[in-house]
This record gives C-alpha cells, structure tokens and sequence, in this order.
C-alpha cells in the first residue's frame, strides 16, 4: 500500500510503498478515505517528540483518520467491516500513522464517525476537536454562565472550542488577528485582538474578568492569571506551555478516548459543530499540506484525501 513517509528526523515526506499493517485482536484495519493534518504532525517530523515517544523508522505520520472498517480483530464486538469510523490513532510509538492508504488502528481509538459529515469533515475532527472538548469538560469544568477566554481562538483547536464552549452556554472571549474577526462572530464569540494591551481590551468587556482560561497558543499565557475573576484563580488550561503549572493552572495533552469521540460526531449530526476546512491535498502532496500549516496562518483544517 502507499503511504506518506519520513526516515530520518528532518527530512521531508514522500509517497511510498509500505507493508499492510497487521491488526491484533483488539484492532480493526481502517480503509483510509482521508486523515487531516495538525502541527504536532511536522513536529514529530523534526524530532520535537523524540524524548517522549519511541520512533521506528521510517515512519508514516498522522494520527486523525476517517475511513471504512475492513477487517477486525477476534475480539472487537463494537465494530464490523464496513462500519463507517473516525478517530484519533495515537499508538504508544511513532511509526504507523493514517497518512497511508489503510491503518490498524487500537479499538480505544476510533467509533462510528458523525453520519451527517464527510469523510474530510470527519476526519478534521477528532485530534483537535478532542483537545478542545476535554480541556474545556474535563479540565475547566466550563458550565453555563462562565466567561471562557479563549487565546488563539480561530485555528483548527481554537474553533471547536468556541463552538463547545457555547454549546456549554458559556460566553466566549477570542483572541484573533482582525482578519479573523467576523470569522469568530459568525462561531459566537467575542473577538479581541492578541498582543500588547490584551488585559485592558479584555477587561473593557468583562470587567470582573473572566472565569476560565484556555490556551491555544502561549503567546498570552503571561497575562492570563490577570484575566481572571478572583474568584477563578488557577482556573487556566495550556495545550502549549506547561509553565502553566506554575500558575495554578493545567497542561494537557490530548488522549484518545471514543466516548468523548462519540460526544463530538452527536454534536456534529445535532448541528452544534461545524467544520472548517482551509484546504484539502491529495495523499501525495502531504509535504505540501505540511508547507502550509508551516505558514502558521491557516483558519480551520487542513486535510488529506486518500
């Protein structure tokens, strides 16, 4: 089968041809219709991983898919060939990820995708939108009435979480350069603009302060333990920094975990989450989907199709 390929920390990505992944009793072999691309993707790629995760060369990246279910392992029962999936494939090494034409994917990792979504709007969802649900449900504890700051707001994390955090019915404050401003209205969120003066710009909107804080970017983490209400202190969560520890607050790392998943695809299908899609690459342009989020200025998901 082909898959997009890396050998060597630093180098770019190729198609090639790879061996069919085996499927232990507890997998299912995902026939991969697309996969979407996050940042952590090209970071593994330059090694910024190496210390956490075993790396088995070469190694085929990406751990967002959406797919159709092939094959099963003897000891699945939740799902069967055919089954239209997603999920987030995050294995305990680096080696064997969904930017290839099929993966074998760990049962604990992907359900039956959103049925009113796309095979690319599927797969956009589950790393980010997962990141976003749980720092938002399982961390802050976001319920209706908070005020939630949102820094980095309009990127592929940042949208969900704006979209989760009002279907909570919370008020959303987002960080954002202007040009993406009427983009987080149409989300339903207040946009601020990051930087210099962040505090007075929020603090003109909410002038007791916020009452909890999710960071998407690190360029405002500083400022945020000012941000909040006083009743809310530490009430601060860092996908990017884990200098938030110092501050009270949590660093999370997302985790794969199906309910959460199952909770996302009805959220979808109940037109409480929309997908944006910046740009779609064929399987073999996958260093020139890469080149893009490089840019660091795409608003929504970039994705694979396979």
């Amino acid at each position: 089968m082909k898959a997009a390929t890396f050998s060597a920390y630093g180098e770019e990505l190729t198609l090639t041809e790879v061996d069919e992944p085996k499927i232990g009793p507890d997998w299912v072999l995902v026939d991969v219709k697309a996969s979407s691309v996050n940042p952590v993707d090209w970071k593994v790629a330059a090694g910024g991983l190496d210390g956490a995760l075993d790396t088995f060369f070469p190694v085929t990246p990406g751990w967002d898919v959406s797919g159709v279910v092939e094959a099963v392992g003897p000891a699945v029962t939740t799902l069967a060939p055919g089954d239209e999936v997603f999920g987030y494939v995050r294995k305990d090494a680096v080696h064997g990820g969904t930017y290839a034409e099929k993966v074998a994917a760990p049962i604990r990792t992907v359900t039956k995708k959103p049925a009113n979504a796309s095979f690319a709007e599927a797969a956009a969802i589950p790393l980010a939108g997962l990141t976003a649900f749980q720092c938002l449900v399982h961390v802050l504890d976001v319920v209706a009435g908070d005020i939630v700051l949102v820094h980095g707001a309009s990127g592929g994390v940042g949208s969900f979480a704006v979209q989760i955090a009002r279907s909570l019915e919370a008020r959303v404050i987002g960080t954002a350069s202007e040009a993406n401003h009427d983009y987080l209205r149409e989300l339903g969120a207040e946009p601020v603009v990051y930087g210099d003066g962040l505090v007075d710009r929020v603090r003109a909107i909410a002038p007791d302060g916020v009452t909890a804080v999710l960071d998407l970017n690190g360029a405002d983490l500083a400022v945020s333990p000012e941000l909040l209400a006083e009743s809310s202190a530490g009430r601060i969560a860092s996908i990017i920094d884990t200098g938030v520890k110092d501050m009270g607050g949590r660093y999370v790392f997302v985790a794969p975990d199906v309910t959460d998943l199952d909770e996302l695809a009805a959220m979808f299908d109940d037109g409480l989450l929309a997908v944006e899609i910046a740009a779609t690459f064929p399987l073999a342009d996958a260093q020139k989907a890469w080149d893009l989020s490089q840019e660091g200025h795409t608003r929504g998901k970039i994705v694979l199709t396979v």
